[in-house]
């Protein structure tokens, strides 16, 4: 149930992976809302602040499933050998474009030197700041690598129910039940 097999995800991977996938629709969501809003609303100050702490609790959790994926083992890819190299590819690239997206985001919030409040608990510092250019290079990076993020999620998605529906794989039951479906 805790640990992965080549039959199944671990409870622990199949948090991670919901828990990931909820934070990065949201903190799109968020983004994109807080945008747009302007000056003068009570959300100005206060979106950057939410999207900033999940964004780092995000790099958190991303960090630790990096973790565990590297000490579990992962169960076996269904599919034929293309589909085998794409799931993998796809997978690693998911990882790339979250990284991508977590690390412009934290150069944009720490240009000025500041650090970054995490819910009010701790405050990340700024390690890198005064870079030429630095808030506006990290932001178009941050922009184009979310946009892209959100595209390969969906076709993440899609792939998924490709395989649950058309192939009847267990690919996305596994992702469900710890250990693997159960057989009936």
């Amino acid at each position: 149930m805790w640990r992965n097999s080549v039959h199944g995800w671990g409870l622990p991977s199949i948090l991670l992976h919901w828990l990931s996938a909820a934070l990065v629709v949201a903190l799109f969501v968020l983004g994109w809302w807080m945008t747009g809003l302007g000056y003068y609303d009570h959300w100005y100050q206060l979106a950057p602040w939410w999207h900033k702490s999940l964004g780092l609790t995000l790099l958190g959790l991303t960090l630790v499933r990096m973790v565990w994926r590297l000490i579990q083992p992962t169960p076996e890819a269904h599919g034929v050998a293309w589909e085998r190299v794409m799931a993998h590819a796809g997978h690693c690239l998911l990882y790339v474009l979250l990284l991508t997206v977590m690390v412009s985001g934290y150069l944009i919030s720490t240009a000025e030197g500041q650090g970054i409040s995490v819910f009010g608990v701790f405050e990340l510092p700024a390690l890198i700041s005064d870079l030429p250019s630095q808030a506006t290079l990290a932001g178009e990076v941050h922009w184009y690598a979310a946009w892209a993020l959100i595209v390969l999620a969906v076709g993440h998605t899609l792939a998924a129910l490709k395989h649950h529906i058309f192939d009847r794989r267990d690919t996305l039951r596994r992702m469900w039940w710890p250990g693997g479906p159960r057989r009936q």
